[in-house]
């Protein structure tokens, strides 16, 4: 398939996803917009629990955090490579945030509903927080499955590793597999793999890899215009 944008295209011209079967979807800053700032809820309590696990003053604790997200995916990998504590207490506190700024948004369900073949999502969060947070967007029913970072023993994408075992959990074809994230590094060993990838969100333009097939601001208008198995010609 060749590499479009959504917002560099004429309007008659949509993403070509015929032949995909099986869709997967990170959660955070995908399925809803990076604007809202839900997922700085969740990264002010991280750096509170580096904070508190390190010592060190915010600041410090901050660019900590940051190098463990660069070196090991995830602060939690990190964390634990460092430090001794346990990951589930982690992902527990640093999830327990108020879901008020997200809200069910109509286009991105009917978007979804376009797409036939199991929906999954595939995520370095807890399998609590993806619950949770597809709930309260209203569209929980419409997903098969959940691969939390519980499913991947604590290995985070983009451990190719993880990807692996999150296609064999669901029985996913990777060259009919189309697979959206926020974070362009994400979709290198998806790629690899042979799925077809989607870049979504406000790095979506900026991010130069060959391994993206396809970018999109946002997620609702991108799958309410791209052309599927069934679509009229």
């Amino acid at each position: 398939m060749s590499t479009l944008t959504t917002e560099r295209l004429p309007t008659d011209i949509s993403a070509d996803l015929r032949g995909v079967k099986a869709w997967v979807f990170d959660l955070d800053n995908t399925l809803y917009p990076v604007e809202n700032q839900f997922m700085g809820l969740v990264e002010k309590r991280i750096n509170d629990y580096v904070v508190r696990t390190s010592g060190l003053p915010a600041d410090e604790a901050l660019v900590m955090q940051k190098s463990f997200l660069h070196n090991y995916g995830t602060s939690l990998a990190g964390l634990m490579t460092r430090y001794q504590i346990d990951p589930h207490h982690f992902l527990a506190e640093v999830h327990d945030v108020p879901l008020d700024v997200l809200e069910p948004d109509t286009a991105l369900r009917l978007g979804l509903e376009r797409l036939q073949g199991p929906r999954i999502i595939f995520t370095n969060g807890s399998s609590v927080h993806a619950h949770r947070v597809l709930g309260k967007l209203g569209i929980d029913d419409l997903f098969d499955g959940v691969f939390a970072l519980e499913d991947a023993d604590l290995i985070p994408k983009p451990d190719p590793r993880t990807f692996e075992k999150m296609l064999t959990r669901f029985g996913i074809d990777p060259a009919t597999a189309c697979f959206f994230e926020d974070t362009p590094q994400n979709l290198d060993p998806a790629k690899m793999l042979g799925m077809t990838t989607v870049l979504v969100g406000p790095k979506a333009f900026s991010a130069e890899d060959d391994f993206i097939d396809y970018r999109t601001a946002a997620l609702a208008p991108f799958l309410t215009t791209a052309i599927l198995d069934g679509d009229p010609a």
